[in-house]
């Protein structure tokens, strides 16, 4: 659309039948978008950032490609580390960058968290623990498993669903501190992915947490409905019907 207005084309109708994917949902809103004024100096500005563009993006191809050809000789440790949910390609290659792919300088789990600056900070005083940050370590390391711990919240695995519980018991306002302790669940993952030269497997359900707070809203909700009188029946979902002689929508008063 922005090449068919630089070229000279300013009829709204056909500038809105250019647009793909989903925006052809709203060809009436680009119609109205697209009927304005839009000069040749416009266009002129519009060229130079569309070439701006066209040159990064090619600049972009080229150093991924020099990464590509720098990675080739950890290819076998880039290959198990995108076995584990929310870490890709990408991400495998700045953890191999960052560590060398050699887990025998870090003696620990632990020691490589507090490196990548994943660790809590000590704040400690006359015995007491004190509220303290994240300690400092490698920024790109920290950055790369914060990013790959966004990305996991939206998957279906051991990983998402502590991020989820996290997130629930954080609260919305501190969802960050979700993303940094499930970053740090993600580099001990690919530390031990690493040291013992296997793809990552689920231990044990991934839906175990989320169907444990399940269990436990449940239970919730029927001891408050129960205070206040109701009798409940619990259905599970998908069995049909409710049994005879059960009235879901009466609620019985509480005995006098």
């Amino acid at each position: 659309m922005i090449e068919a207005l630089i070229g000279g084309e300013r009829d709204p109708f056909r500038l809105a039948g250019l647009a793909r994917g989903r925006l052809r949902a709203k060809l009436d809103q680009l119609q109205m978008a697209c009927d304005g004024r839009f000069t040749a100096g416009h266009a002129q500005l519009c060229r130079i950032h569309l070439d701006a563009y066209d040159l990064l993006t090619g600049q972009i191809a080229t150093l991924d490609q020099l990464v590509e050809r720098a990675a080739e000789p950890f290819d076998a440790v880039i290959a198990r580390l995108v076995t584990i949910p929310g870490i890709g390609p990408r991400i495998a290659q700045v953890i191999v960058a960052e560590t060398g792919g050699d887990m025998a300088r870090f003696a620990s789990s632990a020691r490589l968290a507090a490196w990548a600056g994943l660790a809590p900070g000590d704040n400690e005083s006359a015995g007491k623990r004190k509220k303290a940050a994240i300690r400092k370590g490698n920024p790109h390391l920290r950055a790369a498993m914060v990013e790959g711990a966004w990305a996991v919240s939206r998957t279906a695995s051991r990983p998402g669903a502590r991020f989820r519980r996290l997130a629930r018991r954080f609260g919305q306002l501190n969802i960050k501190k979700a993303a940094v302790a499930v970053a740090h669940t993600l580099l001990c993952v690919a530390r031990a992915v690493m040291k013992d030269d296997s793809d990552y497997a689920e231990a044990g359900y991934y839906d175990q947490l989320d169907h444990r707070n399940h269990e436990h809203l449940v239970r919730h909700h029927q001891q408050a409905l129960a205070r206040l009188g109701y009798q409940i029946a619990l259905i599970p979902p998908g069995d049909g019907k409710p049994p005879p002689d059960t009235d879901l929508g009466s609620p019985q008063p509480p005995a006098a």
